[in-house]
């Protein structure tokens, strides 16, 4: 079976590489590109383990071909930090200690960065309903809904704290 050649930005990066047709997007970033921090939690889209955007959508990884990811711009938990700048999301599911096996954690974090790109002034309900397609067995959604709502009040600071600059 001959392979398909894929160019891509992941994580900003221009990226390309060679996969087979049936092959999940999933499958390309944890052994072809070594992108490991996406999981495979079930393989079918119910767990949201998988979870990165593609063109800004949410999409679960273990659902979508890794050769649709050609002239798409893909995101990955390893694009939510700057350098050694953790995300908001990140430093504050750590300060409300919203994790704990962190097999589920990279998908709700892209899942709430996914959320605050496109609201970054959610209700719990909005925040809820976001997540919904995450699956936690260890650390309770509580934990994970307050450190969201919290990255989001830090977030806006942040948009504000830019806005003020560019005057």
């Amino acid at each position: 079976m001959s392979g398909i050649h894929v160019s891509t930005t992941i994580n900003g990066d221009p990226v390309e590489f060679v996969c087979q047709p049936g092959e999940t997007l999933l499958d390309v970033l944890r052994d072809r590109l070594r992108l490991t921090g996406s999981k495979d939690g079930c393989g079918t889209g119910d767990c949201g383990a998988c979870s990165v955007t593609v063109d800004g959508r949410l999409v679960c990884s273990c659902l979508v071909l890794g050769a649709e990811a050609e002239g798409r711009e893909v995101t990955t938990i390893e694009g939510l930090a700057d350098g050694e700048n953790l995300h908001p999301l990140q430093s504050k599911f750590i300060e409300h200690a919203a994790l704990q096996c962190g097999i589920c954690t990279p998908g709700f974090l892209v899942a709430a960065k996914a959320l605050l790109d496109r609201n970054s002034n959610p209700t719990e309900e909005e925040i809820r309903f976001a997540l919904a397609g995450n699956l936690c067995r260890c650390t309770g959604y509580d934990k994970i809904v307050r450190a969201v709502s919290a990255a989001a009040t830090e977030v806006r600071k942040q948009e504000g704290r830019k806005q003020r600059r560019s005057f």
